[in-house]
């Protein structure tokens, strides 16, 4: 178990991680009773179902906590955004690396069926009006996700620019202040409306927006891939092949959980090459 444990979450995953989340000590409750469940053991069994797909009752007895331990932890570290700021934590290392290229950034979203339903759920057009929920992110040049959000499937994409792009939180640098501002953003036709490239001039951020009848959403491709790239490395975590929560912030928690990992990858990469974590 103890192997399967440390795959799931490195040492060095481990170590971000309680930055965020500080330890506790596990006291025998008095009278008897189970020790409380290390928290090492139960962000891998998250890590395991958000990657495998599988529900919380298929967890299997192998990492130690009952399934209802690890759902409740979920739960509330949810609760408490720990997903989202571990992935700042990352973006934190990346950027003091140098990791992170904000020359040209990509904006893009992708929609799943919600099995469920649930709040931020919508009748998804592209799926025959299925209920459905989408997943917008935008991501820097070499298609490392920088923010994050959920909608509807039925919102129109060009509505999630301006809190994507607000949401982009200030970064470490290898020199200089923090940034949180791309030189310039790629976007599809989805994003083609004058309101949107005046917030962005007035942003001092560049725009590369293809038109509606007049330009194919193609000529941006050596550009744009990267994000579309990072797209399918979310499907990776198969628990986002469909939303099955109910509860937005819980699904969105495993979109924040697949992009930590996503990232996590490129930091383990630096570190291989003789850089510090």
């Amino acid at each position: 178990m103890t192997g399967l444990v440390e795959r799931l979450v490195p040492d060095e995953l481990w170590v971000l991680f309680r930055r965020i989340v500080p330890p506790t000590e596990a006291k025998r409750p008095q009278g008897g009773g189970r020790r409380r469940a290390g928290d090492r053991e139960v962000l891998a069994a998250v890590i395991f179902v958000a990657t495998s797909g599988c529900t919380w009752r298929q967890l299997p007895p192998v990492f130690g906590p009952a399934w209802q331990t690890v759902y409740r932890r979920f739960a509330q570290w949810s609760a408490d955004r720990v997903w989202a700021r571990l992935h700042r934590v990352v973006l934190d290392e990346l950027g003091a690396l140098g990791e992170l290229d904000w020359s040209r950034c990509a904006i893009d979203s992708v929609s799943v069926r919600a099995a469920k339903g649930g709040f931020l759920t919508g009748p998804n057009p592209t799926d025959r009006g299925k209920s459905g929920s989408k997943i917008h992110l935008v991501t820097d040049r070499n298609g490392l996700p920088l923010s994050l959000g959920i909608s509807g499937a039925n919102l129109h994409d060009s509505q999630g620019l301006e809190p994507l792009v607000r949401g982009i939180p200030p970064i470490r640098s290898r020199r200089g202040p923090r940034r949180r501002r791309p030189a310039k953003l790629h976007a599809d036709k989805g994003y083609d409306y004058d309101h949107l490239r005046r917030w962005l001039r007035g942003r001092g951020i560049r725009h590369r927006i293809a038109r509606r009848g007049v330009e194919s959403s193609e000529r941006l491709g050596r550009h744009r891939w990267v994000v579309e790239r990072t797209v399918s490395w979310l499907a990776g975590c198969r628990r986002l092949h469909r939303r099955y929560e109910r509860r937005p912030e819980h699904f969105l928690a495993f979109v924040g959980i697949a992009a930590t990992l996503i990232c996590h990858r490129r930091l383990v990469r630096m570190d291989g090459q003789g850089q510090s974590v």
